[in-house]
């Protein structure tokens, strides 16, 4: 399942592009589609796993995180380079480890802590080859400011990852965690486009026939598949090998778009894919409770 959801967010950046629409549109139409569809399966599996206190608040928390996730990462390309914010995104598996150490007592090995750290470095050099030898900052209007919003954007990330691992071992399913979580974060987005003085419809058929692909396949199967994994394996593993996207992205912008990679994207994709061997060939599953409903 996190090997489908991987190649599924992979398709992300090819769907946004041939979408040819503003970020933020894009990722409202994604998450409010996907919470739509995923709706009739949500509300019955809601009847199974009913919300209690003990879900209730690690799911809206990260409906909100995953909504803060969107909006702070888009609003950051406009403040720094892309590869910076990309860089800087790409930490989420540095915070998931932290943040399992310090809220889960989940202590990563060794081991797995360097593989997080090459995947982290790769990632890194990804974003930033394609800023070797350039100003790309120079010329941006608050380039800290938008370090800062993908900093949190990462974090908001982490956050929502691992409060969707507690929610479901507590008992929810992930078909009633991915329906509300996913719901909360269309609702923390609504207003984002109006804020940024943009039109919620006024964009070409094609445009929302991308979105609907968007919000079908790399957020219905990707990021349900991912949290589905969230709940059966150790959550530093699987947030490092989510860096896998960057490649998979790469290699169907190639395929579909010809952009040939750069040598130091090259690079930056070998040494990420050692990290992520690495940690998942060494990582700890968690134990496997028993499924609550169909994923």
């Amino acid at each position: 399942m996190l090997s489908v959801a991987v190649v599924a967010v992979s398709l992300a950046a090819i769907f946004i592009r041939l979408a040819d629409a503003p970020g933020v549109v894009v990722a409202w139409w994604r998450m409010a589609i996907a919470a739509l569809v995923l709706a009739p399966v949500a509300l019955r599996a809601l009847r199974r796993t009913p919300l209690t206190r003990a879900t209730l608040l690690p799911t809206a928390a990260a409906g909100v995180l995953l909504g803060v996730h969107f909006a702070t990462w888009i609003s950051s390309l406009s403040y720094t380079s892309v590869a910076a914010s990309v860089a800087l995104v790409s930490t989420t598996p540095l915070w998931v480890a932290l943040l399992s150490w310090a809220f889960l007592k989940q202590a990563p090995t060794l081991t797995v802590l360097v593989g997080v750290l090459l995947a982290v470095a790769g990632g890194a050099v990804i974003g930033f080859g394609d800023a070797l030898g350039t100003t790309a900052t120079a010329s941006m209007p608050a380039p800290l400011l938008g370090d800062a919003l993908a900093l949190v954007g990462a974090m908001a990330v982490a956050g929502y990852l691992l409060l969707g691992r507690v929610a479901q071992r507590r008992g929810l399913s992930i078909d009633a965690y991915a329906g509300v979580a996913y719901a909360v974060a269309a609702l923390v987005l609504l207003p984002m486009p109006w804020l940024a003085g943009l039109s919620y419809v006024a964009y070409p058929s094609a445009t929302f026939a991308w979105v609907v692909a968007l919000a079908l396949v790399p957020q219905l199967i990707g990021h349900t598949g991912i949290n589905y994994a969230m709940r059966h394996l150790d959550p530093t593993r699987v947030a490092t090998a989510t860096l896998l996207e960057p490649v998979g992205a790469g290699l169907l912008a190639f395929l579909v778009f010809a952009e040939a990679p750069s040598a130091v994207t090259l690079i930056g994709a070998s040494v990420l894919l050692v990290g992520v061997v690495l940690t998942v060939r060494t990582g700890r599953a968690g134990p496997r409770p028993v499924r609550r409903g169909p994923l």
